[in-house]
């Protein structure tokens, strides 16, 4: 936790983002540092999906199922559902969404819309299934799919 708490620190240093930090463990060892880098222009930049990134490429596998997650807050949904896809099973957090909540994050809101309680702000539509599912159907045709 204390190399987390040490990259959120470099991301407030350098003005990247907010005070978030992440580090990827496997076998007791570091994998990847990351911090919040959404002033760089991708909204996608928090610390979690930056460490996921730099573990996936360093590993050279989508598959983290190995490897441990210590974030300097609790992730948010986004993060959360990232860790989940790259198979990370376990993870530690400092601060939770409420302490980010004090210092101006809305990470509480995104929880409040996954639990029914708050709609969200983007509106969504269902357009072109018929199309869309052309790929999709391809996919589950496909011989040599490698399923994640």
């Amino acid at each position: 936790m204390q190399e987390a708490v040490k990259e959120a620190e470099k991301g407030l240093k350098k003005n990247h983002g907010g005070p978030f930090g992440a580090v990827i463990v496997k076998d007791n060892k570091i994998i990847s540092k990351a911090h919040n880098e959404v002033f760089k222009n991708d909204p996608t930049a928090h610390a979690e999906m930056e460490a996921i990134r730099k573990a996936s490429k360093k590993l050279k596998t989508f598959n983290l199922k190995d490897c441990i997650l210590y974030t300097s807050c609790e992730p948010c949904p986004m993060c959360l559902v990232a860790a989940y896809w790259a198979n990370i099973k376990l993870s530690y957090y400092g601060c939770s969404s409420e302490d980010a909540e004090k210092i101006g994050f809305n990470d509480k809101s995104f929880y409040s819309i996954l639990k029914g309680k708050l709609k969200p702000k983007t509106k969504q539509i269902q357009i072109d299934q018929s199309k869309c599912l052309i790929p999709f159907n391809k996919w589950k045709d496909k011989k040599d799919k490698v399923m994640y």
